[in-house]
């Protein structure tokens, strides 16, 4: 009993991650990037969970990234949320998107008020996905917000520097968008290792090989 009880802390405590059976049903949030999909043990974005974007500068296609889900939640009529984006969104570049302008809604908060705000958006469970602009976040913050996530069932993607790789977080998933080369990290998945070698980016829509990790990219820009 001693040892269950043990074990049941470690977990708690997230100091140990509980393994996911090799056979698992297909993710219910797919990123939309078939190779991205195959390189994350859930099959794409972890549901009801915080996923991490850090980005070395703004503008450099990480919303090409995540437009794929928020086009198909926002067509399925689910509310997408923005939390504080840097730049006010172009209407046009998010509807060539696939987005429903009409489920999309922008929050504004000063930096001090965007983990609240995210907080609130998440375990609201009024919001299919949540999407905020993290400039700084401690442990606790970051915590809480995973906590939101489950409790609302929520998809939560958080942009941050990428200096935050330097720094634990209790993300579910973290990924890291490079420039010189252009390439794309998984630097943290639950339930599984990250790949060895880095994804191309910009990523391919269909199947595609993956190209040698010093392998220079284009890379893409959707400043909005």
């Amino acid at each position: 009993m001693s040892t269950i009880v043990a074990l049941d802390r470690l977990l708690d405590a997230r100091r140990l991650w509980r393994g996911q059976p090799q056979a698992r049903a297909p993710s219910r949030q797919p990123t939309g990037f078939p190779l991205l999909d195959a390189a994350l043990p859930s099959g794409g974005w972890p549901e009801a969970a915080l996923s991490e974007v850090l980005l070395p500068l703004d503008g450099i296609g990480e919303l090409a990234l995540l437009w794929p889900t928020l086009a198909r939640l926002t067509r399925a009529g689910r509310l997408v949320a923005l939390v504080a984006p840097p730049y006010l969104p172009f209407p046009g570049a998010w509807a060539n998107a696939g987005v429903r302008l009409d489920r999309l809604q922008v929050v504004r908060a000063d930096a001090r008020d965007v983990p609240w705000a995210t907080e609130q958006c998440l375990r609201s469970a009024a919001c299919a996905a949540v999407l905020c602009w993290l400039q700084q976040a401690d442990d606790r913050t970051l915590r809480r917000l995973q906590l939101a996530a489950e409790t609302g069932q929520c998809l939560g993607l958080a942009m941050r520097p990428a200096a935050a790789a330097a720094h634990a977080s209790p993300a579910a998933l973290r990924l890291s968008l490079e420039t010189n080369p252009a390439r794309l990290r998984v630097l943290k998945c639950r339930g599984g290792n990250p790949p060895a070698q880095p994804l191309p980016w910009p990523l391919p829509r269909g199947e595609a090989p993956v190209p040698a990790a010093d392998s220079p990219h284009a890379a893409a820009s959707d400043r909005a």
